[in-house]
């Protein structure tokens, strides 16, 4: 069952779809609000950093996900090629930001502990990133919205049931 304050945010990044930043700010407001995401999205995996897919716009431009980590679970290093906004449900997540070096070599160049209302846009360029669940709670999810414009033509509508 999609909550009121869900259903009104995502009304509103549809409407702002080519505006990460005002996305980022709608997205703020709602994480100021718990109670707003399922309890069945909240849900990690022992074996790895576990994604709930919980809308999907009719155009496939734009993604809404939760993933959930256990603390030590993280991302491999990664870019974006499409913008993404990413927003802490609950719990603190540790960014570590990459330079790609003239030889090939990613270096760690910043860390940053994002804790639990922290949102940001991220909009290519944005360089590469690993992200780790940190701390003692038992689960400390994460929702971010992403577009899939890139790939909405393979998008398999199974995964949305």
């Amino acid at each position: 069952m999609t909550s009121l304050a869900f259903a009104s945010f995502v009304r509103d990044a549809e409407r702002n779809i080519a505006d990460p930043h005002a996305i980022a700010a709608r997205l703020e407001r709602l994480l100021a609000h718990d109670g707003w995401l399922a309890p069945e999205h909240q849900v990690g995996s022992p074996d790895s950093y576990r994604q709930h897919l919980l809308h999907v716009s009719k155009c496939r431009r734009l993604s809404v996900v939760a993933l959930v980590w256990l603390p030590g679970q993280r991302t491999p290093i990664h870019d974006h090629v499409s913008w993404c906004v990413v927003g802490v449900y609950r719990g603190v997540e540790r960014e570590t930001h990459y330079r790609l070096t003239a030889r090939d070599d990613l270096v760690p160049v910043s860390v940053f502990e994002a804790q639990a209302g922290h949102v940001e846009a991220l909009v290519p360029p944005a360089g590469n990133i690993r992200v780790e669940a940190i701390g003692d709670e038992k689960t400390s999810p994460s929702t971010s919205t992403a577009p899939t414009s890139s790939a909405s033509d393979r998008f398999d509508d199974r995964l949305a049931a």
